[in-house]
Order: structure tokens, then C-alpha cells, then sequence
């Protein structure tokens, strides 16, 4: 079985580290994620997608996001419900496994696309950061 989400998109708040009665780090945020799909005459639409990370995961993100920053997220789906005054409600969140930088608020003026210069070399992945060097030219590419 496959259960594999990625998202990206910015944050839509800052993300508030919490501790579980156990100790344990936890964060969950919200990533605005635009539609890929624009009618003509109409304004692009986002979804809104909560997500949960925890223990260093969550440590990372609260340390280093903040609202409106761009963020991608790999993790998996997770579903639940629960009942509010006699009526059943779903919900439905990723838990995020990676998370990594994708650029800064300052590139929302240059329609939301990336800089080369704006992006972070770094991601964070089961607890590490890896860093990443840049490739010269194409000659150092493995393949």
C-alpha cells in the first residue's frame, strides 16, 4: 500500500511549537496551496491543507518558518472524525515526514516563481540537514 502526499505552498501563519505531556515536539500548520487550474476571468484559487510534524520535524519548522514563508511538505495522509453537536465531521491532514525551503516571502513580487538566488540549500529529513552543492557545469552532472 502507498499512502505519499507533497505539497508546496506558504504558510499561512506562524507555526507554534508545542510539547505533547510526554515531552514530545509538535507543530501543525496550514500551507496554502495554489490550484494549478485558473478559468479565464477568474482569480486562482488555493486549497488550505493542515499539516502536522513532530519531534525534530516540528522543531525545524518552528525554528525556521514563519507566515508566508514557502514550504514543501512530503509526508503521508491521515484521516479522522468526530462528533460536534450530534453531527459527524471529518477531517483530513498530512503528517509530514520531510519538509524542506523552497524560497523566501521576498519572491511573492516576482509572481510567486523562485530565485535561484532566494533559494535555501537546505531540507530536513528523519532528524539531519543536508547540505547541498551547487554543480558547475553540466560535466559534473552523474548521468
Amino acid at each position: 500500500m502507498l499512502n505519499c502526499a507533497v505539497i508546496m505552498g506558504r504558510l499561512t501563519a506562524d507555526p507554534e511549537l508545542r510539547q505533547t505531556p510526554n515531552g514530545v515536539s509538535v507543530t501543525r500548520f496550514t500551507v496554502a496551496v495554489d490550484r494549478g487550474y485558473v478559468r479565464a476571468g477568474e482569480e486562482r484559487k488555493a486549497d488550505f491543507i493542515t499539516v502536522v510534524a513532530w519531534r525534530q520535524t516540528a522543531e525545524f519548522v518552528s525554528r525556521y518558518f514563519s507566515k508566508g514563508s514557502m514550504i514543501a511538505v512530503q509526508g503521508s495522509i491521515q484521516t479522522g472524525s468526530y462528533e460536534k453537536d450530534g453531527v459527524k465531521r471529518s477531517t483530513f491532514e498530512i503528517v509530514a515526514d520531510n519538509v524542506s525551503f523552497c524560497g523566501s516571502k521576498s519572491e511573492s513580487g516576482n509572481g510567486g516563481a523562485p530565485r535561484a538566488q532566494d533559494m535555501a540549500p537546505a531540507s530536513f529529513s528523519n532528524g539531519s540537514v543536508d547540505d547541498f552543492s551547487a554543480i558547475a557545469d553540466d560535466d559534473d552532472l552523474p548521468f
